[in-house]
């Protein structure tokens, strides 16, 4: 079955019977029966079975093998009489489970083989008792290969078939499929049906969808026959059998049996009513709400109204393409069967399917797509069926109502194949290859009118159709070269950036996690906003995972303080983790009054009203920080995490995109009172915030004091960015350095004065940093002493001590005008 790889269809299994069961298993007739108790008190049955006809030799060598031809067995069922032919596995045998055969000494007598049951041999459940071949309408020759007559030679390959390709779902479609990989001719076996070409004055059938999906009827096309006088106690045939045994489908009764294997054959599904139990004419209709049936599987259940139904006067009878209902069952009574074969919408049996939660093999078909025009013709091969095996009469009149739907016709420009593609198909390729699918083709101006076969309701653009080009022409004759990529298309701005920015955190030793985006309620009033009690919104799932965690994060940090929490209560206490994502800010209304139809585009204006409600999703980066920077070794005493840790991980993010953060002294109801700092851009716009998380959180979250905390909006910074990074000048020139100390009021921060000595110190300035923070002896009350270092530089010359000096005085001066500094 490689073959069938080659046009799309991956081989999955090969069931083979002859993998667990070997011969000898030959048909014997049991010559003689005596019934011997036993102290246990079971009652064995010795038996004298010929296995060779009569006068004739056996050609069969073994050890246990009688030359003679009769084999003394022991039986213990009872469900045999002498005279009738039996399925005997002779010594040598193996039977599934690999259960050897051999002639061995049990009650007194040397038993040499074994009567088989069909659960023994592997084709049934039935353990009740032995095989009687008479039964099941069979009268085969003394000797006759068992295993052959019972299509235990036969084989069968389990493919893979895609949703699109339901016409795959019979010996139909798959022959067709093996025609295209070989090259063989193929013949359709819906040809060897003889139909009639019109129905008239059967069974009455009205369809009457009031309440189509998406326009498009539930049903368009029920054919209706009746076979009568129907014996649907005889037995379905061997071979029928084994072959729906092959496919997974157990042999239930000989009218269900042809059904299902016509369904195998033709992939139309079709079903068998004993039509004594219908009351009046058969209507197609949706259900109404709350109306129930009982369906085969025993079960009632209750039915929406958007069900496809079949029904009587009595009500429902049926789920339209999933399953009978019970009450119009073919039971060992039924001797007038009426056979339907319809056609039903995709959509409508989908959605019934799913409802219920009823596979079946009809609905796995109907939901895929089967053939309009096979109806007819299947309901006509179980007819025949009927007739031949079950002993009926047919019917002549009969009922197909029904309109057939248009079919699809699709402009295939010469040359679209090939570009799409990759090869240059010649003419033939491209006509032949339709054609094998059955399409019809017409050449016109610019190309081909293609004309999709009605079994091939996937096919509908010239996409399809190069599709289907490519993978009949082979997908080995696809060259392997790559596409060259146009210029100008590598990763977007916003890409490039976040790239930089994770990758920088990276290399910083931090490691990358990714937690879920849902959390609590009171995470959302912690993290969400810096003020406590301050309005916050936030995204109320309508179906969470949890209750307690109904909301999508509008910060990242909850999230990462649980997983940090989950690795320190593992052992893991030195832990510098970051994750970068999206959070929900929902402002103004969310979502829309309604939501647009299913199966069509939507307008512009929809979309758009759509995208309005979508809630604001900027992408944000936060890490946490517990423990120490590295672990302790001899000659070696870690430094725990601290806020300045913090700071430095966002002046890293900064650094990257080219965007200066500045840190100020901030408040956030997660964070430490005194050790929060607010981050923000040179306009002003707060960024995020960084320092020690605060001392009740941890606490509440089992995690270690002081661990420190940060959180960015990524996207600000990305808007903030250049778009080009220049890179500093390097002066050749020495670098001249001076340090001050201020003293200034305990309640200024050390950043504005900072800033007051860049801009009073003037372009000679290259850096300036706080390098010590001093209040104590000889430190008035109320004050603080900031010691600054300063590195002045000149681009094109070597400065003098007297420029930098007085650069440093404007420096002093502009921070003694703004906050009253004094040097110490």
């Amino acid at each position: 079955m490689t073959e069938l790889v080659k046009v799309g269809f991956e081989e999955e299994d090969v069931h083979r019977p002859t993998d667990t069961l070997q011969g000898p298993i030959v048909v014997g007739q049991v010559l003689s029966l005596v019934k011997e108790p036993q102290t246990n008190g079971k009652t064995i049955n010795w038996c004298q079975v010929r296995v060779v006809p009569e006068g004739q030799e056996q050609t069969l060598t073994g050890d246990g093998i009688d030359p003679s031809g009769v084999q003394g067995i022991i039986c213990g069922a009872h469900n045999f009489v002498e005279g009738d032919k039996v399925v005997v596995t002779l010594p040598g045998a193996v039977l599934p489970g690999n259960f050897h055969i051999s002639a061995r000494k049990t009650y007194g007598h040397l038993s040499a083989g074994m009567i088989a049951s069909v659960r023994e041999l592997g084709i049934g459940e039935d353990h009740d008792g032995i095989l009687v071949l008479s039964r099941i309408g069979l009268d085969p020759e003394i000797g006759t290969d068992a295993m052959e007559l019972l299509g235990l030679y036969d084989q069968a390959a389990e493919i893979n078939v895609t949703p699109d390709r339901g016409y795959a779902f019979s010996i139909r479609g798959v022959a067709r499929e093996y025609a295209h990989a070989t090259g063989t001719t193929f013949t359709d076996p819906a040809s060897r049906v003889t139909a009639p070409a019109e129905l008239s004055g059967g069974y009455g059938v009205k369809i009457n969808d009031d309440a189509p999906i998406y326009g498009k009827p539930g049903c368009d096309r029920f054919v209706a026959r009746t076979v009568r006088g129907v014996d649907a106690t005889k037995p379905t045939p061997p071979w029928m059998v084994s072959r729906l045994r092959l496919a997974g489908i157990r042999s239930i009764s000989l009218p269900v049996d042809i059904s299902n294997y016509v369904m195998l054959e033709l992939g139309q599904p079709t079903h068998c009513y004993d039509q004594d139990t219908l009351s009046g004419d058969i209507v197609v209709r949706r259900a109404l709400a709350g109306e129930k049936i009982t369906t085969l599987d025993g079960k009632e259940r209750t039915l929406d109204a958007e069900d496809l139904l079949i029904t009587d006067v009595s009500g429902p009878i049926g789920i339209a393409g999933v399953m009978g209902g019970a009450a119009t069952e073919v039971g060992d009574s039924t001797s007038t069967v009426l056979v339907e074969a319809a056609h039903f919408d995709e959509v409508s049996i989908a959605r019934s399917r799913r409802r219920h939660k009823l596979p079946s093999e009809a609905s796995k078909r109907f939901e895929r797509g089967v053939d309009w025009h096979v109806a007819g013709i299947a309901a006509q091969r179980v007819v025949d069926l009927l007739v031949e095996l079950a002993g009926g009469t047919a019917d002549q009149a009969g009922t197909d109502v029904g309109t057939a739907p248009d079919s699809v016709s699709i402009e295939l420009p010469e040359a679209f194949a090939a570009a799409r593609i990759g090869i240059d198909f010649t003419e033939e390729q491209i006509v032949t290859s339709l054609q094998d699918l059955g399409a019809a083709v017409e050449k016109n101006d610019g190309g081909w009118t293609v004309t999709a076969p009605s079994w091939r309701n996937d096919l509908e653009t010239k996409e399809d159709l190069s599709e289907e080009i490519a993978r009949l022409v082979g997908y080995d004759k696809i060259p392997a070269t790559l596409p060259v990529a146009p210029p100008g298309r590598g990763l977007t701005r916003v890409q490039q950036q976040r790239r930089r920015l994770i990758q920088a955190l990276a290399d910083a030793g931090l490691t990358e996690v990714l937690s879920y985006p849902f959390v609590s309620k009171a995470a959302n009033d912690t993290f969400g906003v810096a003020e406590q009690g301050a309005d916050r919104t936030a995204v109320k799932l309508a179906n969470p995972i949890s209750e307690e965690q109904g909301f999508l994060r509008t910060s990242i940090l909850p999230g990462l303080i649980e997983v940090a929490k989950r690795n320190h209560s593992r052992g893991f206490r030195d832990l510098a983790l970051f994750e970068s994502g999206l959070v929900f800010l929902p402002g103004g209304t969310v979502g829309t009054a309604s939501i647009p139809p299913l199966g069509a585009k939507p307008s512009d204006e929809v979309l758009d009203g759509l995208y309005d409600g979508v809630p604001d999703q900027p992408f944000h980066l936060a890490a946490v920080l517990t423990g120490h920077d590295s672990p302790a070794a001899a000659g070696h005493t870690p430094r725990p995490w601290d806020w300045a840790d913090a700071l430095d991980l966002a002046r890293i993010a900064g650094d990257v995109l080219g965007v200066e953060v500045l840190a100020s002294q901030g408040s956030h109801q997660a964070f430490h009172p005194g050790r929060a700092a607010r981050l923000s851009l040179r306009n002003g716009d707060v960024v995020g915030y960084a320092g020690e998380l605060h001392p009740k959180l941890l606490a509440a979250s089992d995690m270690p004091a002081r661990s420190v905390a940060l959180e960015l909006n990524a996207d600000a910074l990305f808007d903030a960015a250049p778009d080009v990074i220049v890179a500093r000048h390097i002066s050749t020139f020495p670098v001249a350095t001076q340090d001050v100390a201020l003293v200034v009021p305990a309640e200024v921060p050390a950043d504005d004065v900072l800033a007051a000595l860049r801009e009073g110190a003037g372009e000679l300035l290259e850096d300036v940093a706080l390098f010590d923070v001093y209040a104590g002896k000889g430190i008035e009350d109320g004050k603080k002493s900031l010691a600054f270092g300063l590195r002045f530089r000149a681009n094109d010359r070597t400065l003098t001590a007297d420029e930098a000096s007085a650069a440093r005085e404007g420096a002093v001066a502009l921070a003694a005008e703004r906050f009253g500094a004094v040097q110490r």
